[in-house]
């Protein structure tokens, strides 16, 4: 069972920054498919970064140019800046070891096979 442990969601102002930390396993993290997927109230879960096993990313288009994907020893992290009331959420991190490079990329809009269990994001105006 893949274990993922998310946690620096909070409360920050519209124009904000917060980076969030998906803990697991080192080995995870350097050789799974690896994402960020968000549900906002009332609303379908939507995929909002994704890293292969390589390094490379793909964001929604609604992120690009604001959220960073990126990973270190055992940790997933998502960076996040110029934040909005879209950005409202529940943030999960996920991971596929099924995948890999393109097929990864994909998996943005479809989901992953383990999931966390997520952390809180609001923004205030």
């Amino acid at each position: 069972q893949v274990q993922l442990v998310e946690s620096g969601g909070g409360s920050v102002q519209s124009g904000g920054s917060l980076r969030l930390s998906c803990k697991t396993s080192k080995y995870y993290v350097n050789n799974y498919c690896m994402g960020w997927f968000r549900q906002a109230p009332g609303k379908e879960r939507e995929g909002v970064a994704v890293l292969d096993e390589d390094g490379t990313t793909d964001y929604a288009d609604s992120v690009k140019g604001r959220f960073t994907i990126s990973k270190a020893q055992n940790t997933l992290y998502l960076e996040m800046n110029s934040l909005t009331a879209e950005d409202n959420a529940m943030y999960y991190c996920a991971a596929d070891p099924r995948v890999y490079g393109s097929m990864c990329l994909r998996k943005l809009n479809h989901g992953m096979d383990y999931w966390g269990k997520g952390t809180l994001v609001t923004i205030s105006s």
